[in-house]
């Protein structure tokens, strides 16, 4: 191995003595790799949001069947919005949802939001 050569991560860490007698043969570790923003969590709160706006403008209700799927499009992708569980998950995590996100959601009508 050439010198400076670096080691993939492991999945574990290298005791302190280990770790210097790694680094004295000029082995050292690669850095983390950045968390990736995936088109799943990237905007979430705002596809939920979006998906129940259209939900509501088209049904005048916010009382969504079980398995309904509501599909939106963003960016010229089409992205499918299970709903409740949408609801749900917002609900179940009010307590922990910024003051803007619970204002959004009570503008659109619901009650627990407030």
């Amino acid at each position: 191995m050439a010198s400076g050569t670096r080691l993939p991560q492991t999945p574990y860490a290298h005791r302190p003595h280990e770790q210097k007698r790694l680094e004295a043969l000029g082995l050292v570790p690669l850095p983390a790799a950045p968390a990736k923003k995936t088109a799943s969590t990237a905007g979430a709160f705002e596809r939920g949001i979006l998906a129940l706006q259209q939900y509501k403008n088209r049904t005048g209700s916010l009382t969504v069947p079980r398995a309904h799927i509501e599909t939106v499009v963003i960016d010229s992708q089409e992205h499918g919005v299970k709903l409740v569980v949408f609801l749900t998950n917002s609900k179940t995590r009010r307590a922990k949802l910024a003051a803007g996100k619970l204002a959004v959601l009570a503008a659109l009508g619901l009650d627990w939001a407030a």
